[in-house]
């Protein structure tokens, strides 16, 4: 049997850690990048005679989760003990959720590159705390610990196995990373571990309903790894299954450079954690007017703002998805386009030199170092006429570089547009002079010579001669 005999199936736990200013169950910060233990206490080093208290702000950002997800909210709810041993965790059992989650039985919708719309349901988001970090040193033999992210909150979303491929997979947590960052609960930075994926892969031949035993890849915060892996780990398991093997349940770790799968341990299933009810904390209860105040305070959503960018500014369903994707990306967007009035030029400057230029530095768009003003300042200056969109590419990437006044830095740079009539005219009579065959190929019905002979003069003026009155001055002279 050949590859597309089988199906993929997918499954995704999502770690999100909250943006709370303070640990889920004591007073420590939880800000990222402070030197190893020093946001620590008593309580969330597991010292003995001490005593969880839950911090609010936590359950609250879990319902705002739970509801912008299209989950049911639980009105009764608990924490529980999750049993395992982990060298980080200085409790040796982590508080987390078991049969009483905060939400469940949610949906996150996705469009399929057909443009299919899919479902696909959440099994449940629970709130835990997170894990300390070890520091293995290869040199000295041992590893260190550094407890600062020990009880930083986060959320878990679980998802159903309704994902079918990687490409779904990137979409589904996409789209996820989007709502949390637009409900404000995460700042989702996937290089900072605020969030990450557990990655449940099986296969399955096609037409059959029976699930095959899947493998676990723990804690992947890259889109282009977990896709890589998905599709690493799918053909593994296929060759597997057409060579006769078994596929064990086991938890895998994926190598990004080597762009395979390794084993690490047998995979546990839920009684191997022997959870119960933690005797430390009290149950939590939700008022209906708790919830329902929540809901109404909920922000805009990117599925609403994607609709509104079509009505009100007349984007494409393609420009407006790609813009709502990135909250920080949609608010540079809606804060340049109401400075300059110009929604549909801020929009082509967002999504084509912008994203290029972040594409090519390796950065996320919450790093974009210029401000709304500053972009709205240069669409301002190409409008007016004082400079060309040529000249506009230049000011980009000196706004990445060095953010400034783009004013500022097309006078230090001498790059204002030449809208001289005198001066244009100059320029235009050496280009016709330079190119006679540009000039017959005109004149023999080649409207293409026209472009040429405009580009000529962009070069020859640096880019700096304005191309409306370029390309008149050009027509005037040939049709003579």
């Amino acid at each position: 049997m050949s590859r597309e005999d089988y199906e993929i199936v997918i499954g995704l736990e999502v770690h999100a850690e909250l943006s709370t200013k303070t640990k889920i169950f004591c007073s420590c910060p939880t800000e990222f990048g402070a030197a190893p233990n020093t946001h620590t206490c008593p309580i969330c080093m597991a010292m003995p005679g001490t005593l969880p208290v839950l911090n609010e702000k936590v359950v609250e950002y879990a319902v705002k989760a739970g509801l912008a997800t299209n989950c049911e909210i639980s009105r009764d709810s608990k924490n529980d003990r999750k049993n395992y041993f982990y060298p980080d965790l200085p409790k040796s059992y982590q508080i987390s959720q078991f049969d009483k989650p905060l939400c469940e039985h949610g949906y996150i919708e996705i469009e399929l590159e057909n443009g299919e719309k899919k479902k696909i349901r959440l099994t449940r988001i629970h709130i835990e705390e997170d894990a300390g970090k070890l520091n293995h040193n290869e040199f000295g033999g041992g590893s260190l610990v550094d407890l600062n992210r020990a009880g930083v909150p986060l959320i878990e979303i679980v998802s159903e196995p309704d994902l079918r491929s990687a490409k779904e997979a990137e979409e589904y947590l996409k789209k996820l990373k989007s709502i949390l960052e637009y409900i404000e609960v995460s700042d989702c930075k996937m290089q900072e571990g605020s969030l990450r994926a557990d990655v449940n892969v099986s296969v399955r031949k096609k037409g059959t309903t029976e699930f095959g035993t899947r493998t676990e890849m723990k804690n992947m915060n890259s889109f282009r790894s977990i896709v890589r892996a998905i599709e690493y780990e799918a053909d593994r398991q296929i060759d597997v299954i057409e060579e006769g093997g078994i596929i064990e349940q086991e938890t895998l770790r994926w190598d990004d450079v080597s762009g395979k799968t390794f084993s690490m341990r047998d995979k546990e299933d839920a009684q191997d954690y022997r959870y119960f009810p933690d005797p430390d904390l009290v149950a939590i209860r939700l008022s209906e007017e708790y919830i329902e105040n929540i809901k109404n305070n909920l922000p805009e959503l990117p599925e609403s703002r994607r609709a509104r960018y079509i009505q009100e500014f007349g984007l494409s369903e393609k420009d407006s998805n790609l813009l709502t994707a990135s909250k920080h990306l949609s608010n540079l967007f809606e804060e340049a386009q109401g400075i300059c009035n110009n929604a549909k030029a801020v929009a082509n400057w967002l999504l084509s030199d912008v994203s290029r230029i972040l594409n090519e530095k390796e950065l996320e768009p919450d790093q974009i170092p210029f401000t709304a003003e500053q972009l709205a300042k240069m669409i301002t200056l190409i409008d007016k006429g004082t400079i060309s969109s040529a000249i506009g590419k230049k000011v980009l990437e000196e706004l990445f570089e060095e953010p400034k006044d783009p004013e500022e830095i097309i006078k230090e740079k001498g790059w204002i547009q030449i809208s001289d009539e005198g001066a244009i005219k100059e320029v235009v009579m050496k280009i016709l002079e330079a190119n006679p065959q540009s000039v017959a190929d005109f004149k023999a019905g080649k409207d293409k010579a026209l472009g040429f002979l405009v580009g000529q003069a962009m070069k020859e003026t640096k880019g700096k001669a304005n191309p409306q009155m370029l390309n008149k001055m050009f027509l005037e002279e040939l049709k003579k």
